[in-house]
C-alpha cells in the first residue's frame, strides 16, 4: 500500500478556505433569492439557463446537463415553475420522447425582476472584494477545476 499524499500545509489552507467558500456561497445566495424573488437558487438558475438559450427554451436534458442536476430534480423543479406560470413543458417536435421547457412571458418578467437584486449579491460577496487581476485568477483556477471535474463542458452550456 502506498503512503497517501498528504496535503502541504499550502495546499491544506486552500483546501479549507475553497472548502468554506462552497459550503457559504450557496446559503447566501439562496437567501437573498428567497427574500427577494420568492425562488430557491436551484429555480433561479434553472430559469436562467432556460434565459440566456436563444429561442428562450431548452430539452430538458441539456437543462439537467447544464444545471448539474437529476431529471427527477429537474422535473420536479420545472412542476413547481409550471404551476407559478414561469415555464411551459411540452414534447420536442424532433424526437417526441425529449420534453422541452420554455420560458413564458411571466418567467421571462420573472428572470428580468430577480437579476438586479441577485448580480448585485455576487457582486458584493464575490468579485468586490476581489482586484481584476484575482477575478482574472479565480476564473483560470476555476476553469481549470472544471476542466477535471466536468470535462465536456456541460455546467457552462459549452458541451
Amino acid at each position: 500500500m502506498t503512503e497517501p499524499r498528504w496535503l502541504s500545509d499550502d495546499e491544506r489552507l486552500a483546501w479549507l478556505r475553497l472548502v468554506a467558500v462552497t459550503m457559504l456561497l450557496p446559503s447566501r445566495l439562496e437567501a437573498e433569492l428567497k427574500r427577494d424573488a420568492g425562488l430557491s437558487h436551484f429555480e433561479y438558475y434553472v430559469l436562467a439557463m432556460i434565459s440566456e438559450s436563444p429561442q428562450k427554451q431548452l430539452l430538458l436534458t441539456e437543462l439537467a446537463s447544464r444545471t448539474n442536476s437529476s431529471l427527477s430534480r429537474l422535473s420536479h423543479v420545472i412542476g413547481r415553475l409550471e404551476g407559478a406560470g414561469f415555464l411551459t413543458r411540452f414534447p420536442s417536435p424532433v424526437d417526441g420522447r425529449a420534453s422541452i421547457a420554455a420560458l413564458t412571458d411571466a418567467g421571462w418578467e420573472k428572470i428580468v425582476a430577480s437579476a438586479p437584486g441577485h448580480v448585485e449579491e455576487v457582486r458584493e460577496v464575490v468579485f468586490d472584494p476581489l482586484t481584476s487581476r484575482q477575478v482574472a485568477q479565480l476564473s483560470e483556477i476555476c476553469g481549470q477545476l472544471l476542466s477535471t471535474l466536468d470535462p465536456e463542458h456541460h455546467l457552462l452550456g459549452l458541451g
